[in-house]
This record gives structure tokens, sequence and C-alpha cells, in this order.
């Protein structure tokens, strides 16, 4: 029978694995008794080696000026958009979403983390507890997780009823359609991390006390039902990967990697004042790919 993740996690911490920071922002790694960093990172991944820190450093901050003309552009523009951050937990969605706004100016650039539905809410039109945190003009909000949790965690955990998660599918796209018909741009990313790897977050998340808050027990659960979620995730790009709101795949083993091309993605859609194309350009397509073509990977 396969060792569940709390087991997993509970047998590392008594042979003596533990965490490894710098404190200077760069991602922990996991020291095995051995003293050496675990390198799941590599399972599946088109590189042999991790994005140096100085290339990162040097490429994010280029990216997040280019940011901070987007967001001129949009304010002077009145334009609106939304980017929805999905993908695995641990995937890096949250620290790619920090580097995203991190100089932004907060008053036109907002994140969006729902708690569950509220009583009320669970009375509403699905999408409605959504509707209310889109963005007016002159504004950006990135959703870190957004109305595909009907078709992702509450298909998977049983918390939607196959009828609520046919609508849903059938809707998604027509509200999306509306919400670019009306000018609202809509960017999707699908953050992907391989299974082993994710292990290894989850243990560093649970090992190392600073993160322990950011392990829930649906978490636990959640890398135990790896294949639902697979076939949950894959349902999803086939049904609402359209050519007008496609969904963008980011593997991000390599959080800094993914962090830059998810930002160089993005900016890469827009013909915005100012913007320096030896900055912006295609996105690395060993990392970055469209949702409908990831499917089966």
């Amino acid at each position: 029978m396969q060792m569940s993740l709390r087991e997993h996690i509970d047998r590392m911490r008594e042979e003596g694995y533990t965490v490894r920071s710098d404190h200077h922002g760069s991602d922990p790694d996991l020291i095995d008794p051995g003293g050496s960093a675990v390198d799941t990172w590599r399972e599946s991944y088109p590189y042999d080696e991790r994005m140096t820190r100085e290339q990162y450093d040097a490429e994010k901050y280029l990216l997040q000026v280019e940011l901070l003309k987007f967001q001129y552009w949009t304010q002077d523009v009145d334009g609106r958009h939304v980017i929805l951050f999905e993908g695995r937990d641990a995937a890096g969605k949250g620290g790619t979403i920090k580097r995203f706004t991190e100089h932004l100016n907060p008053r036109a650039a907002r994140v969006v983390a729902l708690n569950k539905p509220t009583t009320t809410e669970q009375g509403q039109w699905y999408f409605q507890r959504y509707v209310q945190h889109l963005p007016t003009a002159g504004e950006m909000v990135l959703f870190d997780r957004s109305w595909y949790n009907r078709a992702g965690v509450e298909r998977v955990m049983g918390f939607c009823s196959d009828d609520e998660y046919e609508l849903f599918m059938t809707q998604a796209p027509v509200f999306e359609q509306m919400l670019i018909d009306a000018g609202t741009s809509l960017t999707k990313f699908w953050f992907s991390v391989t299974a082993q790897e994710q292990r290894t977050r989850f243990a560093i998340r649970q090992i190392d006390p600073v993160r322990r808050w950011k392990l829930s027990p649906m978490d636990l659960e959640s890398i135990d039902k790896w294949e639902a979620y697979t076939d949950a995730k894959e349902e999803v790009f086939r049904r609402t990967d359209t050519e007008i709101a496609p969904w963008t795949t980011i593997k991000s083993n390599d959080k800094k990697r993914a962090r830059i091309n998810a930002m160089r993605h993005f900016l890469n859609q827009f013909d915005y004042e100012g913007k320096d194309t030896s900055v912006v350009y295609a996105p690395d397509p060993e990392i970055v790919r469209r949702g409908l073509e990831a499917v089966g990977d």
C-alpha cells in the first residue's frame, strides 16, 4: 500500500531531513540526512540546471519595470485586466503573484484570494461572488485561484454535484466570452508541478516551522488524489480552452523560470506604450504551452 503524504513527511522528519534557506529571498531546499539538496525538480524537466539567482534577479527587475509601464498604460487607456492563477497545490502560484505585484501601485492592482463560500454565497449564482471582484477601468485583478475551483477541488473532493459541475462547464466559456466582449482582457495560467517535486515542497512546508501555515489538511489530501486532479485538469482544458480565452500552462518545477516566463507571456500579449521588445518577447516554449497541447502529458 502506498504511503500517504502525511506518513511520508513524518518519516522524512524522523530520518533527519531539514530545510535550508539563505534568508535572502531564495527558494528553500530540502536537505537529506547526508547534507545534499533533494533534486526532485529535475523530474521530467527540460533543463539540467535551475535558473541562477543572478540571471533571475536581472530578468525579474527588467520585467517588473515593464509591468509598471503596462500599469501606467492601463490607467491611461482605462483598460481592465484579469489574470487567473490556477494549478496544483504548491506549484508556485502565490510566489508568482507576489513577483507580479511587488512594485505595482496597489490602488490599481488587486489580488483576490477567496475563502470557502459563505452560506449567503452558496445560495447565489456560482459566478456572482467573483463578479463583485472584477476590475474597473484602469485596474488589474489577479485571482489566486478562481471560479475554476468548481472544476478542480470541488469536483475532486465532492463539494459540488454532477449537475452543478456540468452547469459550470457549460457557463464558464460563456461567462469568459462576456468579459472579453465587454473589454476585459483575461489571462488564464495553469502552473504545473510534478508529483515528486510537489511532495518535496509539501515536506518543506511541514518541516520548516515558518512555512507550516502554508500546508493545510486539504493539501495533504490533494496529493493522494493526484490522478483525480489530473483528470479534472485535463477536462478543464478540453472544455474551457477556447480561442478567445485559452489556457496557458507553466512548467514550474523551477520556480524562477516559471515566474519569469509567466510575466513575459502576460506582457507579450499587449502593445503597451514604451514596450521594450528586448525584454518582452515570446516565452520559452519548453516552459510555456497552451493548455490543450498539454493534455495527456
